[in-house]
């Protein structure tokens, strides 16, 4: 059963992390193309920093750095008095009010304190994806009506509220499918995270040994586990495929694209 569950928690990633990745993205992307020097840079650095690390090493080091920060926050609120230092050699000490989860939490918390990491890590890191699509598709708005809402009378938050965000979509989505794909394959990762996931439940329920399970001895089934792994996951994304194509062929309807302009072919 907690396999069963398991395809739930990647489900449950996977809807929490797309939205939230895209307002990060939004973020960052607005704040690339900032007049403000330093809010662009901000914006800039974020999706460079994030992009030229691989998904693998900040995913392990995010986590920790994650949680050790929001722990030494917590201690220096509520122990001002602490007089012994926190780094001590390879170990990170913190008084016990300030753990988190706090040590007598029952143990959903902390499965959920931990599902909770991973998602803010997730959406961090593709955040910085989704912010250079959308960075690229601000940009490919014509710049001719961007120069007529202005002679229009527009300002500037008013022509990015109205023009450029509207129209961005037709050319962020062909990138952000992608980016959906590259989370798609990406949950597996939440085995490395400490997440019980399908991936992980595959690996302890084919094994031979089944050190959870040592009443029910069997060969090692880890082939087929993974197997249907491959299959949901094959299955998941052609469904996705075909969503997101009705999606783009909603979108470019009736706009001044290739493909806007295929459709107006294809129904003369």
């Amino acid at each position: 059963m907690n396999m069963y569950w398991a395809f739930g928690t990647v489900l449950l990633l996977l809807a929490i992390t797309a939205p939230v990745s895209l307002a990060f993205g939004f973020g960052g992307a607005s704040a690339a193309r900032s007049q403000a020097t330093p809010l662009r840079w901000i914006g800039k650095t974020y999706i460079a920093i994030v992009r030229g690390i691989p998904d693998i090493a900040f995913f392990l080091f995010f986590v920790i750095a994650l949680d050790q920060a929001f722990e030494y926050i917590r201690h220096k609120v509520k122990c001002p008095d602490w007089d012994e230092p926190i780094r001590q050699g390879s170990d990170f000490v913190v008084c016990t009010a300030a753990k988190l989860p706090l040590g007598n939490a029952p143990q959903w918390i902390h499965e959920i304190y931990g599902f909770s990491l991973a998602v803010l890590t997730f959406a961090i890191v593709f955040g910085a994806f989704a912010a250079n699509v959308l960075f690229g598709a601000m940009q490919a708005v014509p710049k001719g009506q961007i120069e007529t809402a202005e002679a229009y009378g527009m300002t500037r938050r008013q022509t990015f509220w109205r023009i450029i965000v509207p129209q961005m979509w037709v050319y962020a989505l062909p990138g952000l499918s992608n980016l959906w794909m590259v989370l798609i394959k990406a949950t597996p990762l939440l085995f490395l995270l400490g997440v019980e996931d399908i991936v992980y439940w595959a690996r302890e329920l084919g094994s031979a040994q089944r050190p959870n399970f040592t009443d029910y001895p069997h060969a090692d089934w880890r082939m087929w586990y993974f197997g249907a792994l491959l299959v949901f996951y094959l299955c998941f994304t052609k469904l996705s495929e075909i969503v997101l194509d009705r999606i783009m062929a909603r979108l470019t309807r009736g706009q001044a694209t290739a493909a806007g302009e295929a459709q107006r072919k294809a129904a003369a």
